[in-house]
């Protein structure tokens, strides 16, 4: 506790899931939290209500990444926000954690431009840009943390489109890391499997059993545990590892 102190973070896509676990778990540790959402106003508020129930300092920040501006719509409310609740702009975490996501059953036939487009603009394009853009509020020793997934590692004909565009942020990961530790900023890819983010689907026993079947723990992931390893990776532990790809599926990957 406390190994954050003093230090900033921006989670995308943070009011709810995933991106909030992380928001909860990084002001948890010290980091005053960015929570940027796209249109529910009323999550992201939650998250950061959470927050400061537990002690902790965050403010919400709308932004639909993908758009047109977006990243400059959000590098400028993040700024403000960090200005007014710090006293300064220094963004020391960066997690892109934003994701189109939902297009579960559009295999490789049914997959549309649109659908690509999309994909690639949120999952891909919006990151790199935005990194590229932050690290103008990023101090030396920063750290960038880009959430991808285990569809990337194995075969999931129906999430096709979503895999390329996650292959896509991880080689984001890949080809920054050395451009970055020229300012000792580390960047690193973590990639959850199925992870119970609040989806209606973890309310069927059914989809849960067969979801768990995919883990060597037979059950599938808690958002805390994925928070738990994006936390290790944002703090100074991690400072010796950059461009890394890192398994957070419980096993799935194993083969």
């Amino acid at each position: 506790m406390g190994r954050l102190l003093n230090r900033t973070a921006l989670v995308t896509g943070a009011s709810r899931g995933i991106g909030r676990g992380i928001a909860l778990r990084l002001a948890g540790d010290g980091a005053a939290v960015a929570v940027n959402y796209s249109a529910n106003e009323g999550a992201a508020k939650e998250t950061v209500a959470l927050i400061e129930e537990a002690g902790g300092r965050a403010f919400a920040v709308q932004a639909r990444l993908g758009s047109p501006g977006s990243v400059e719509q959000l590098l400028a409310g993040v700024e403000a926000g960090l200005v007014e609740l710090t006293g300064s702009a220094k963004l020391d975490i960066l997690v892109n954690n934003a994701a189109a996501t939902g297009f579960a059953g559009a295999g490789p036939d049914e997959v549309t431009e649109q659908i690509i487009d999309n994909c690639y603009e949120i999952n891909a394009k919006a990151p790199f840009f935005l990194i590229r853009k932050a690290l103008a509020l990023i101090p030396d020793g920063g750290r960038v943390i880009n959430i991808s997934s285990g569809v990337t590692h194995s075969a999931f004909p129906q999430q096709i489109a979503y895999a390329m565009s996650k292959g896509a942020l991880e080689q984001i990961t890949l080809h920054l890391a050395p451009v970055l530790a020229a300012r000792g900023i580390t960047i690193n890819t973590v990639a959850p499997g199925v992870t119970d983010n609040g989806d209606p689907v973890f309310s069927d026993p059914e989809a849960v059993r067969q979801m768990s079947a995919l883990s060597v723990f037979n059950r599938v992931g808690q958002v805390a545990e994925v928070a738990d390893i994006v936390a290790f990776v944002a703090s100074a532990d991690a400072r010796w590892m950059t461009g890394s790809f890192i398994d957070a599926t419980g096993g799935t990957l194993l083969g």
